[in-house]
């Protein structure tokens, strides 16, 4: 009962990283980090007790960042996705699209979002 996290380098990533280490430590599972930055991703700061797999994409001619999500629910079968979000202008939403919005409409297992405060964000 794997938990996966798709991790980006912003305060909704680090969340995300946060929100899933409670959901897999809760659960008693593992917890499965892909991290969609291209820069080392510091877990130091994330519970101990919680059994950790790092995925790294290997440069911005890796896989589109969604797709290495998908593809690792593909490989591993988690029980869970976690994925920080945060509020967008419509025009932010036509133009730059969202990772968070596609992984919410093609992941196939349930889908944990979590956002910052509003006075976080």
């Amino acid at each position: 009962m794997t938990v996966i996290v798709a991790v980006t380098d912003n305060p909704e990533g680090r969340l995300a990283l946060t929100s899933a280490a409670t959901e897999a430590k809760g659960f008693g599972t593992d917890l499965v980090v892909v991290n969609l930055g291209l820069t080392s991703l510091d877990v130091s700061g994330v519970d101990p007790d919680v059994d950790i797999t790092v995925v790294d994409r290997v440069g911005r001619d890796d896989r589109d960042p969604v797709d290495a999500v998908l593809d690792e629910i593909t490989d591993r079968q988690p029980s869970r996705l976690v994925i920080g979000v945060k509020r967008r202008s419509p025009l932010g939403k036509a133009v730059l699209g969202s990772v968070s919005q596609r992984l919410l409409l093609h992941s196939p297992i349930p889908v944990l979002a979590v956002k910052l405060d509003d006075d976080e964000e």
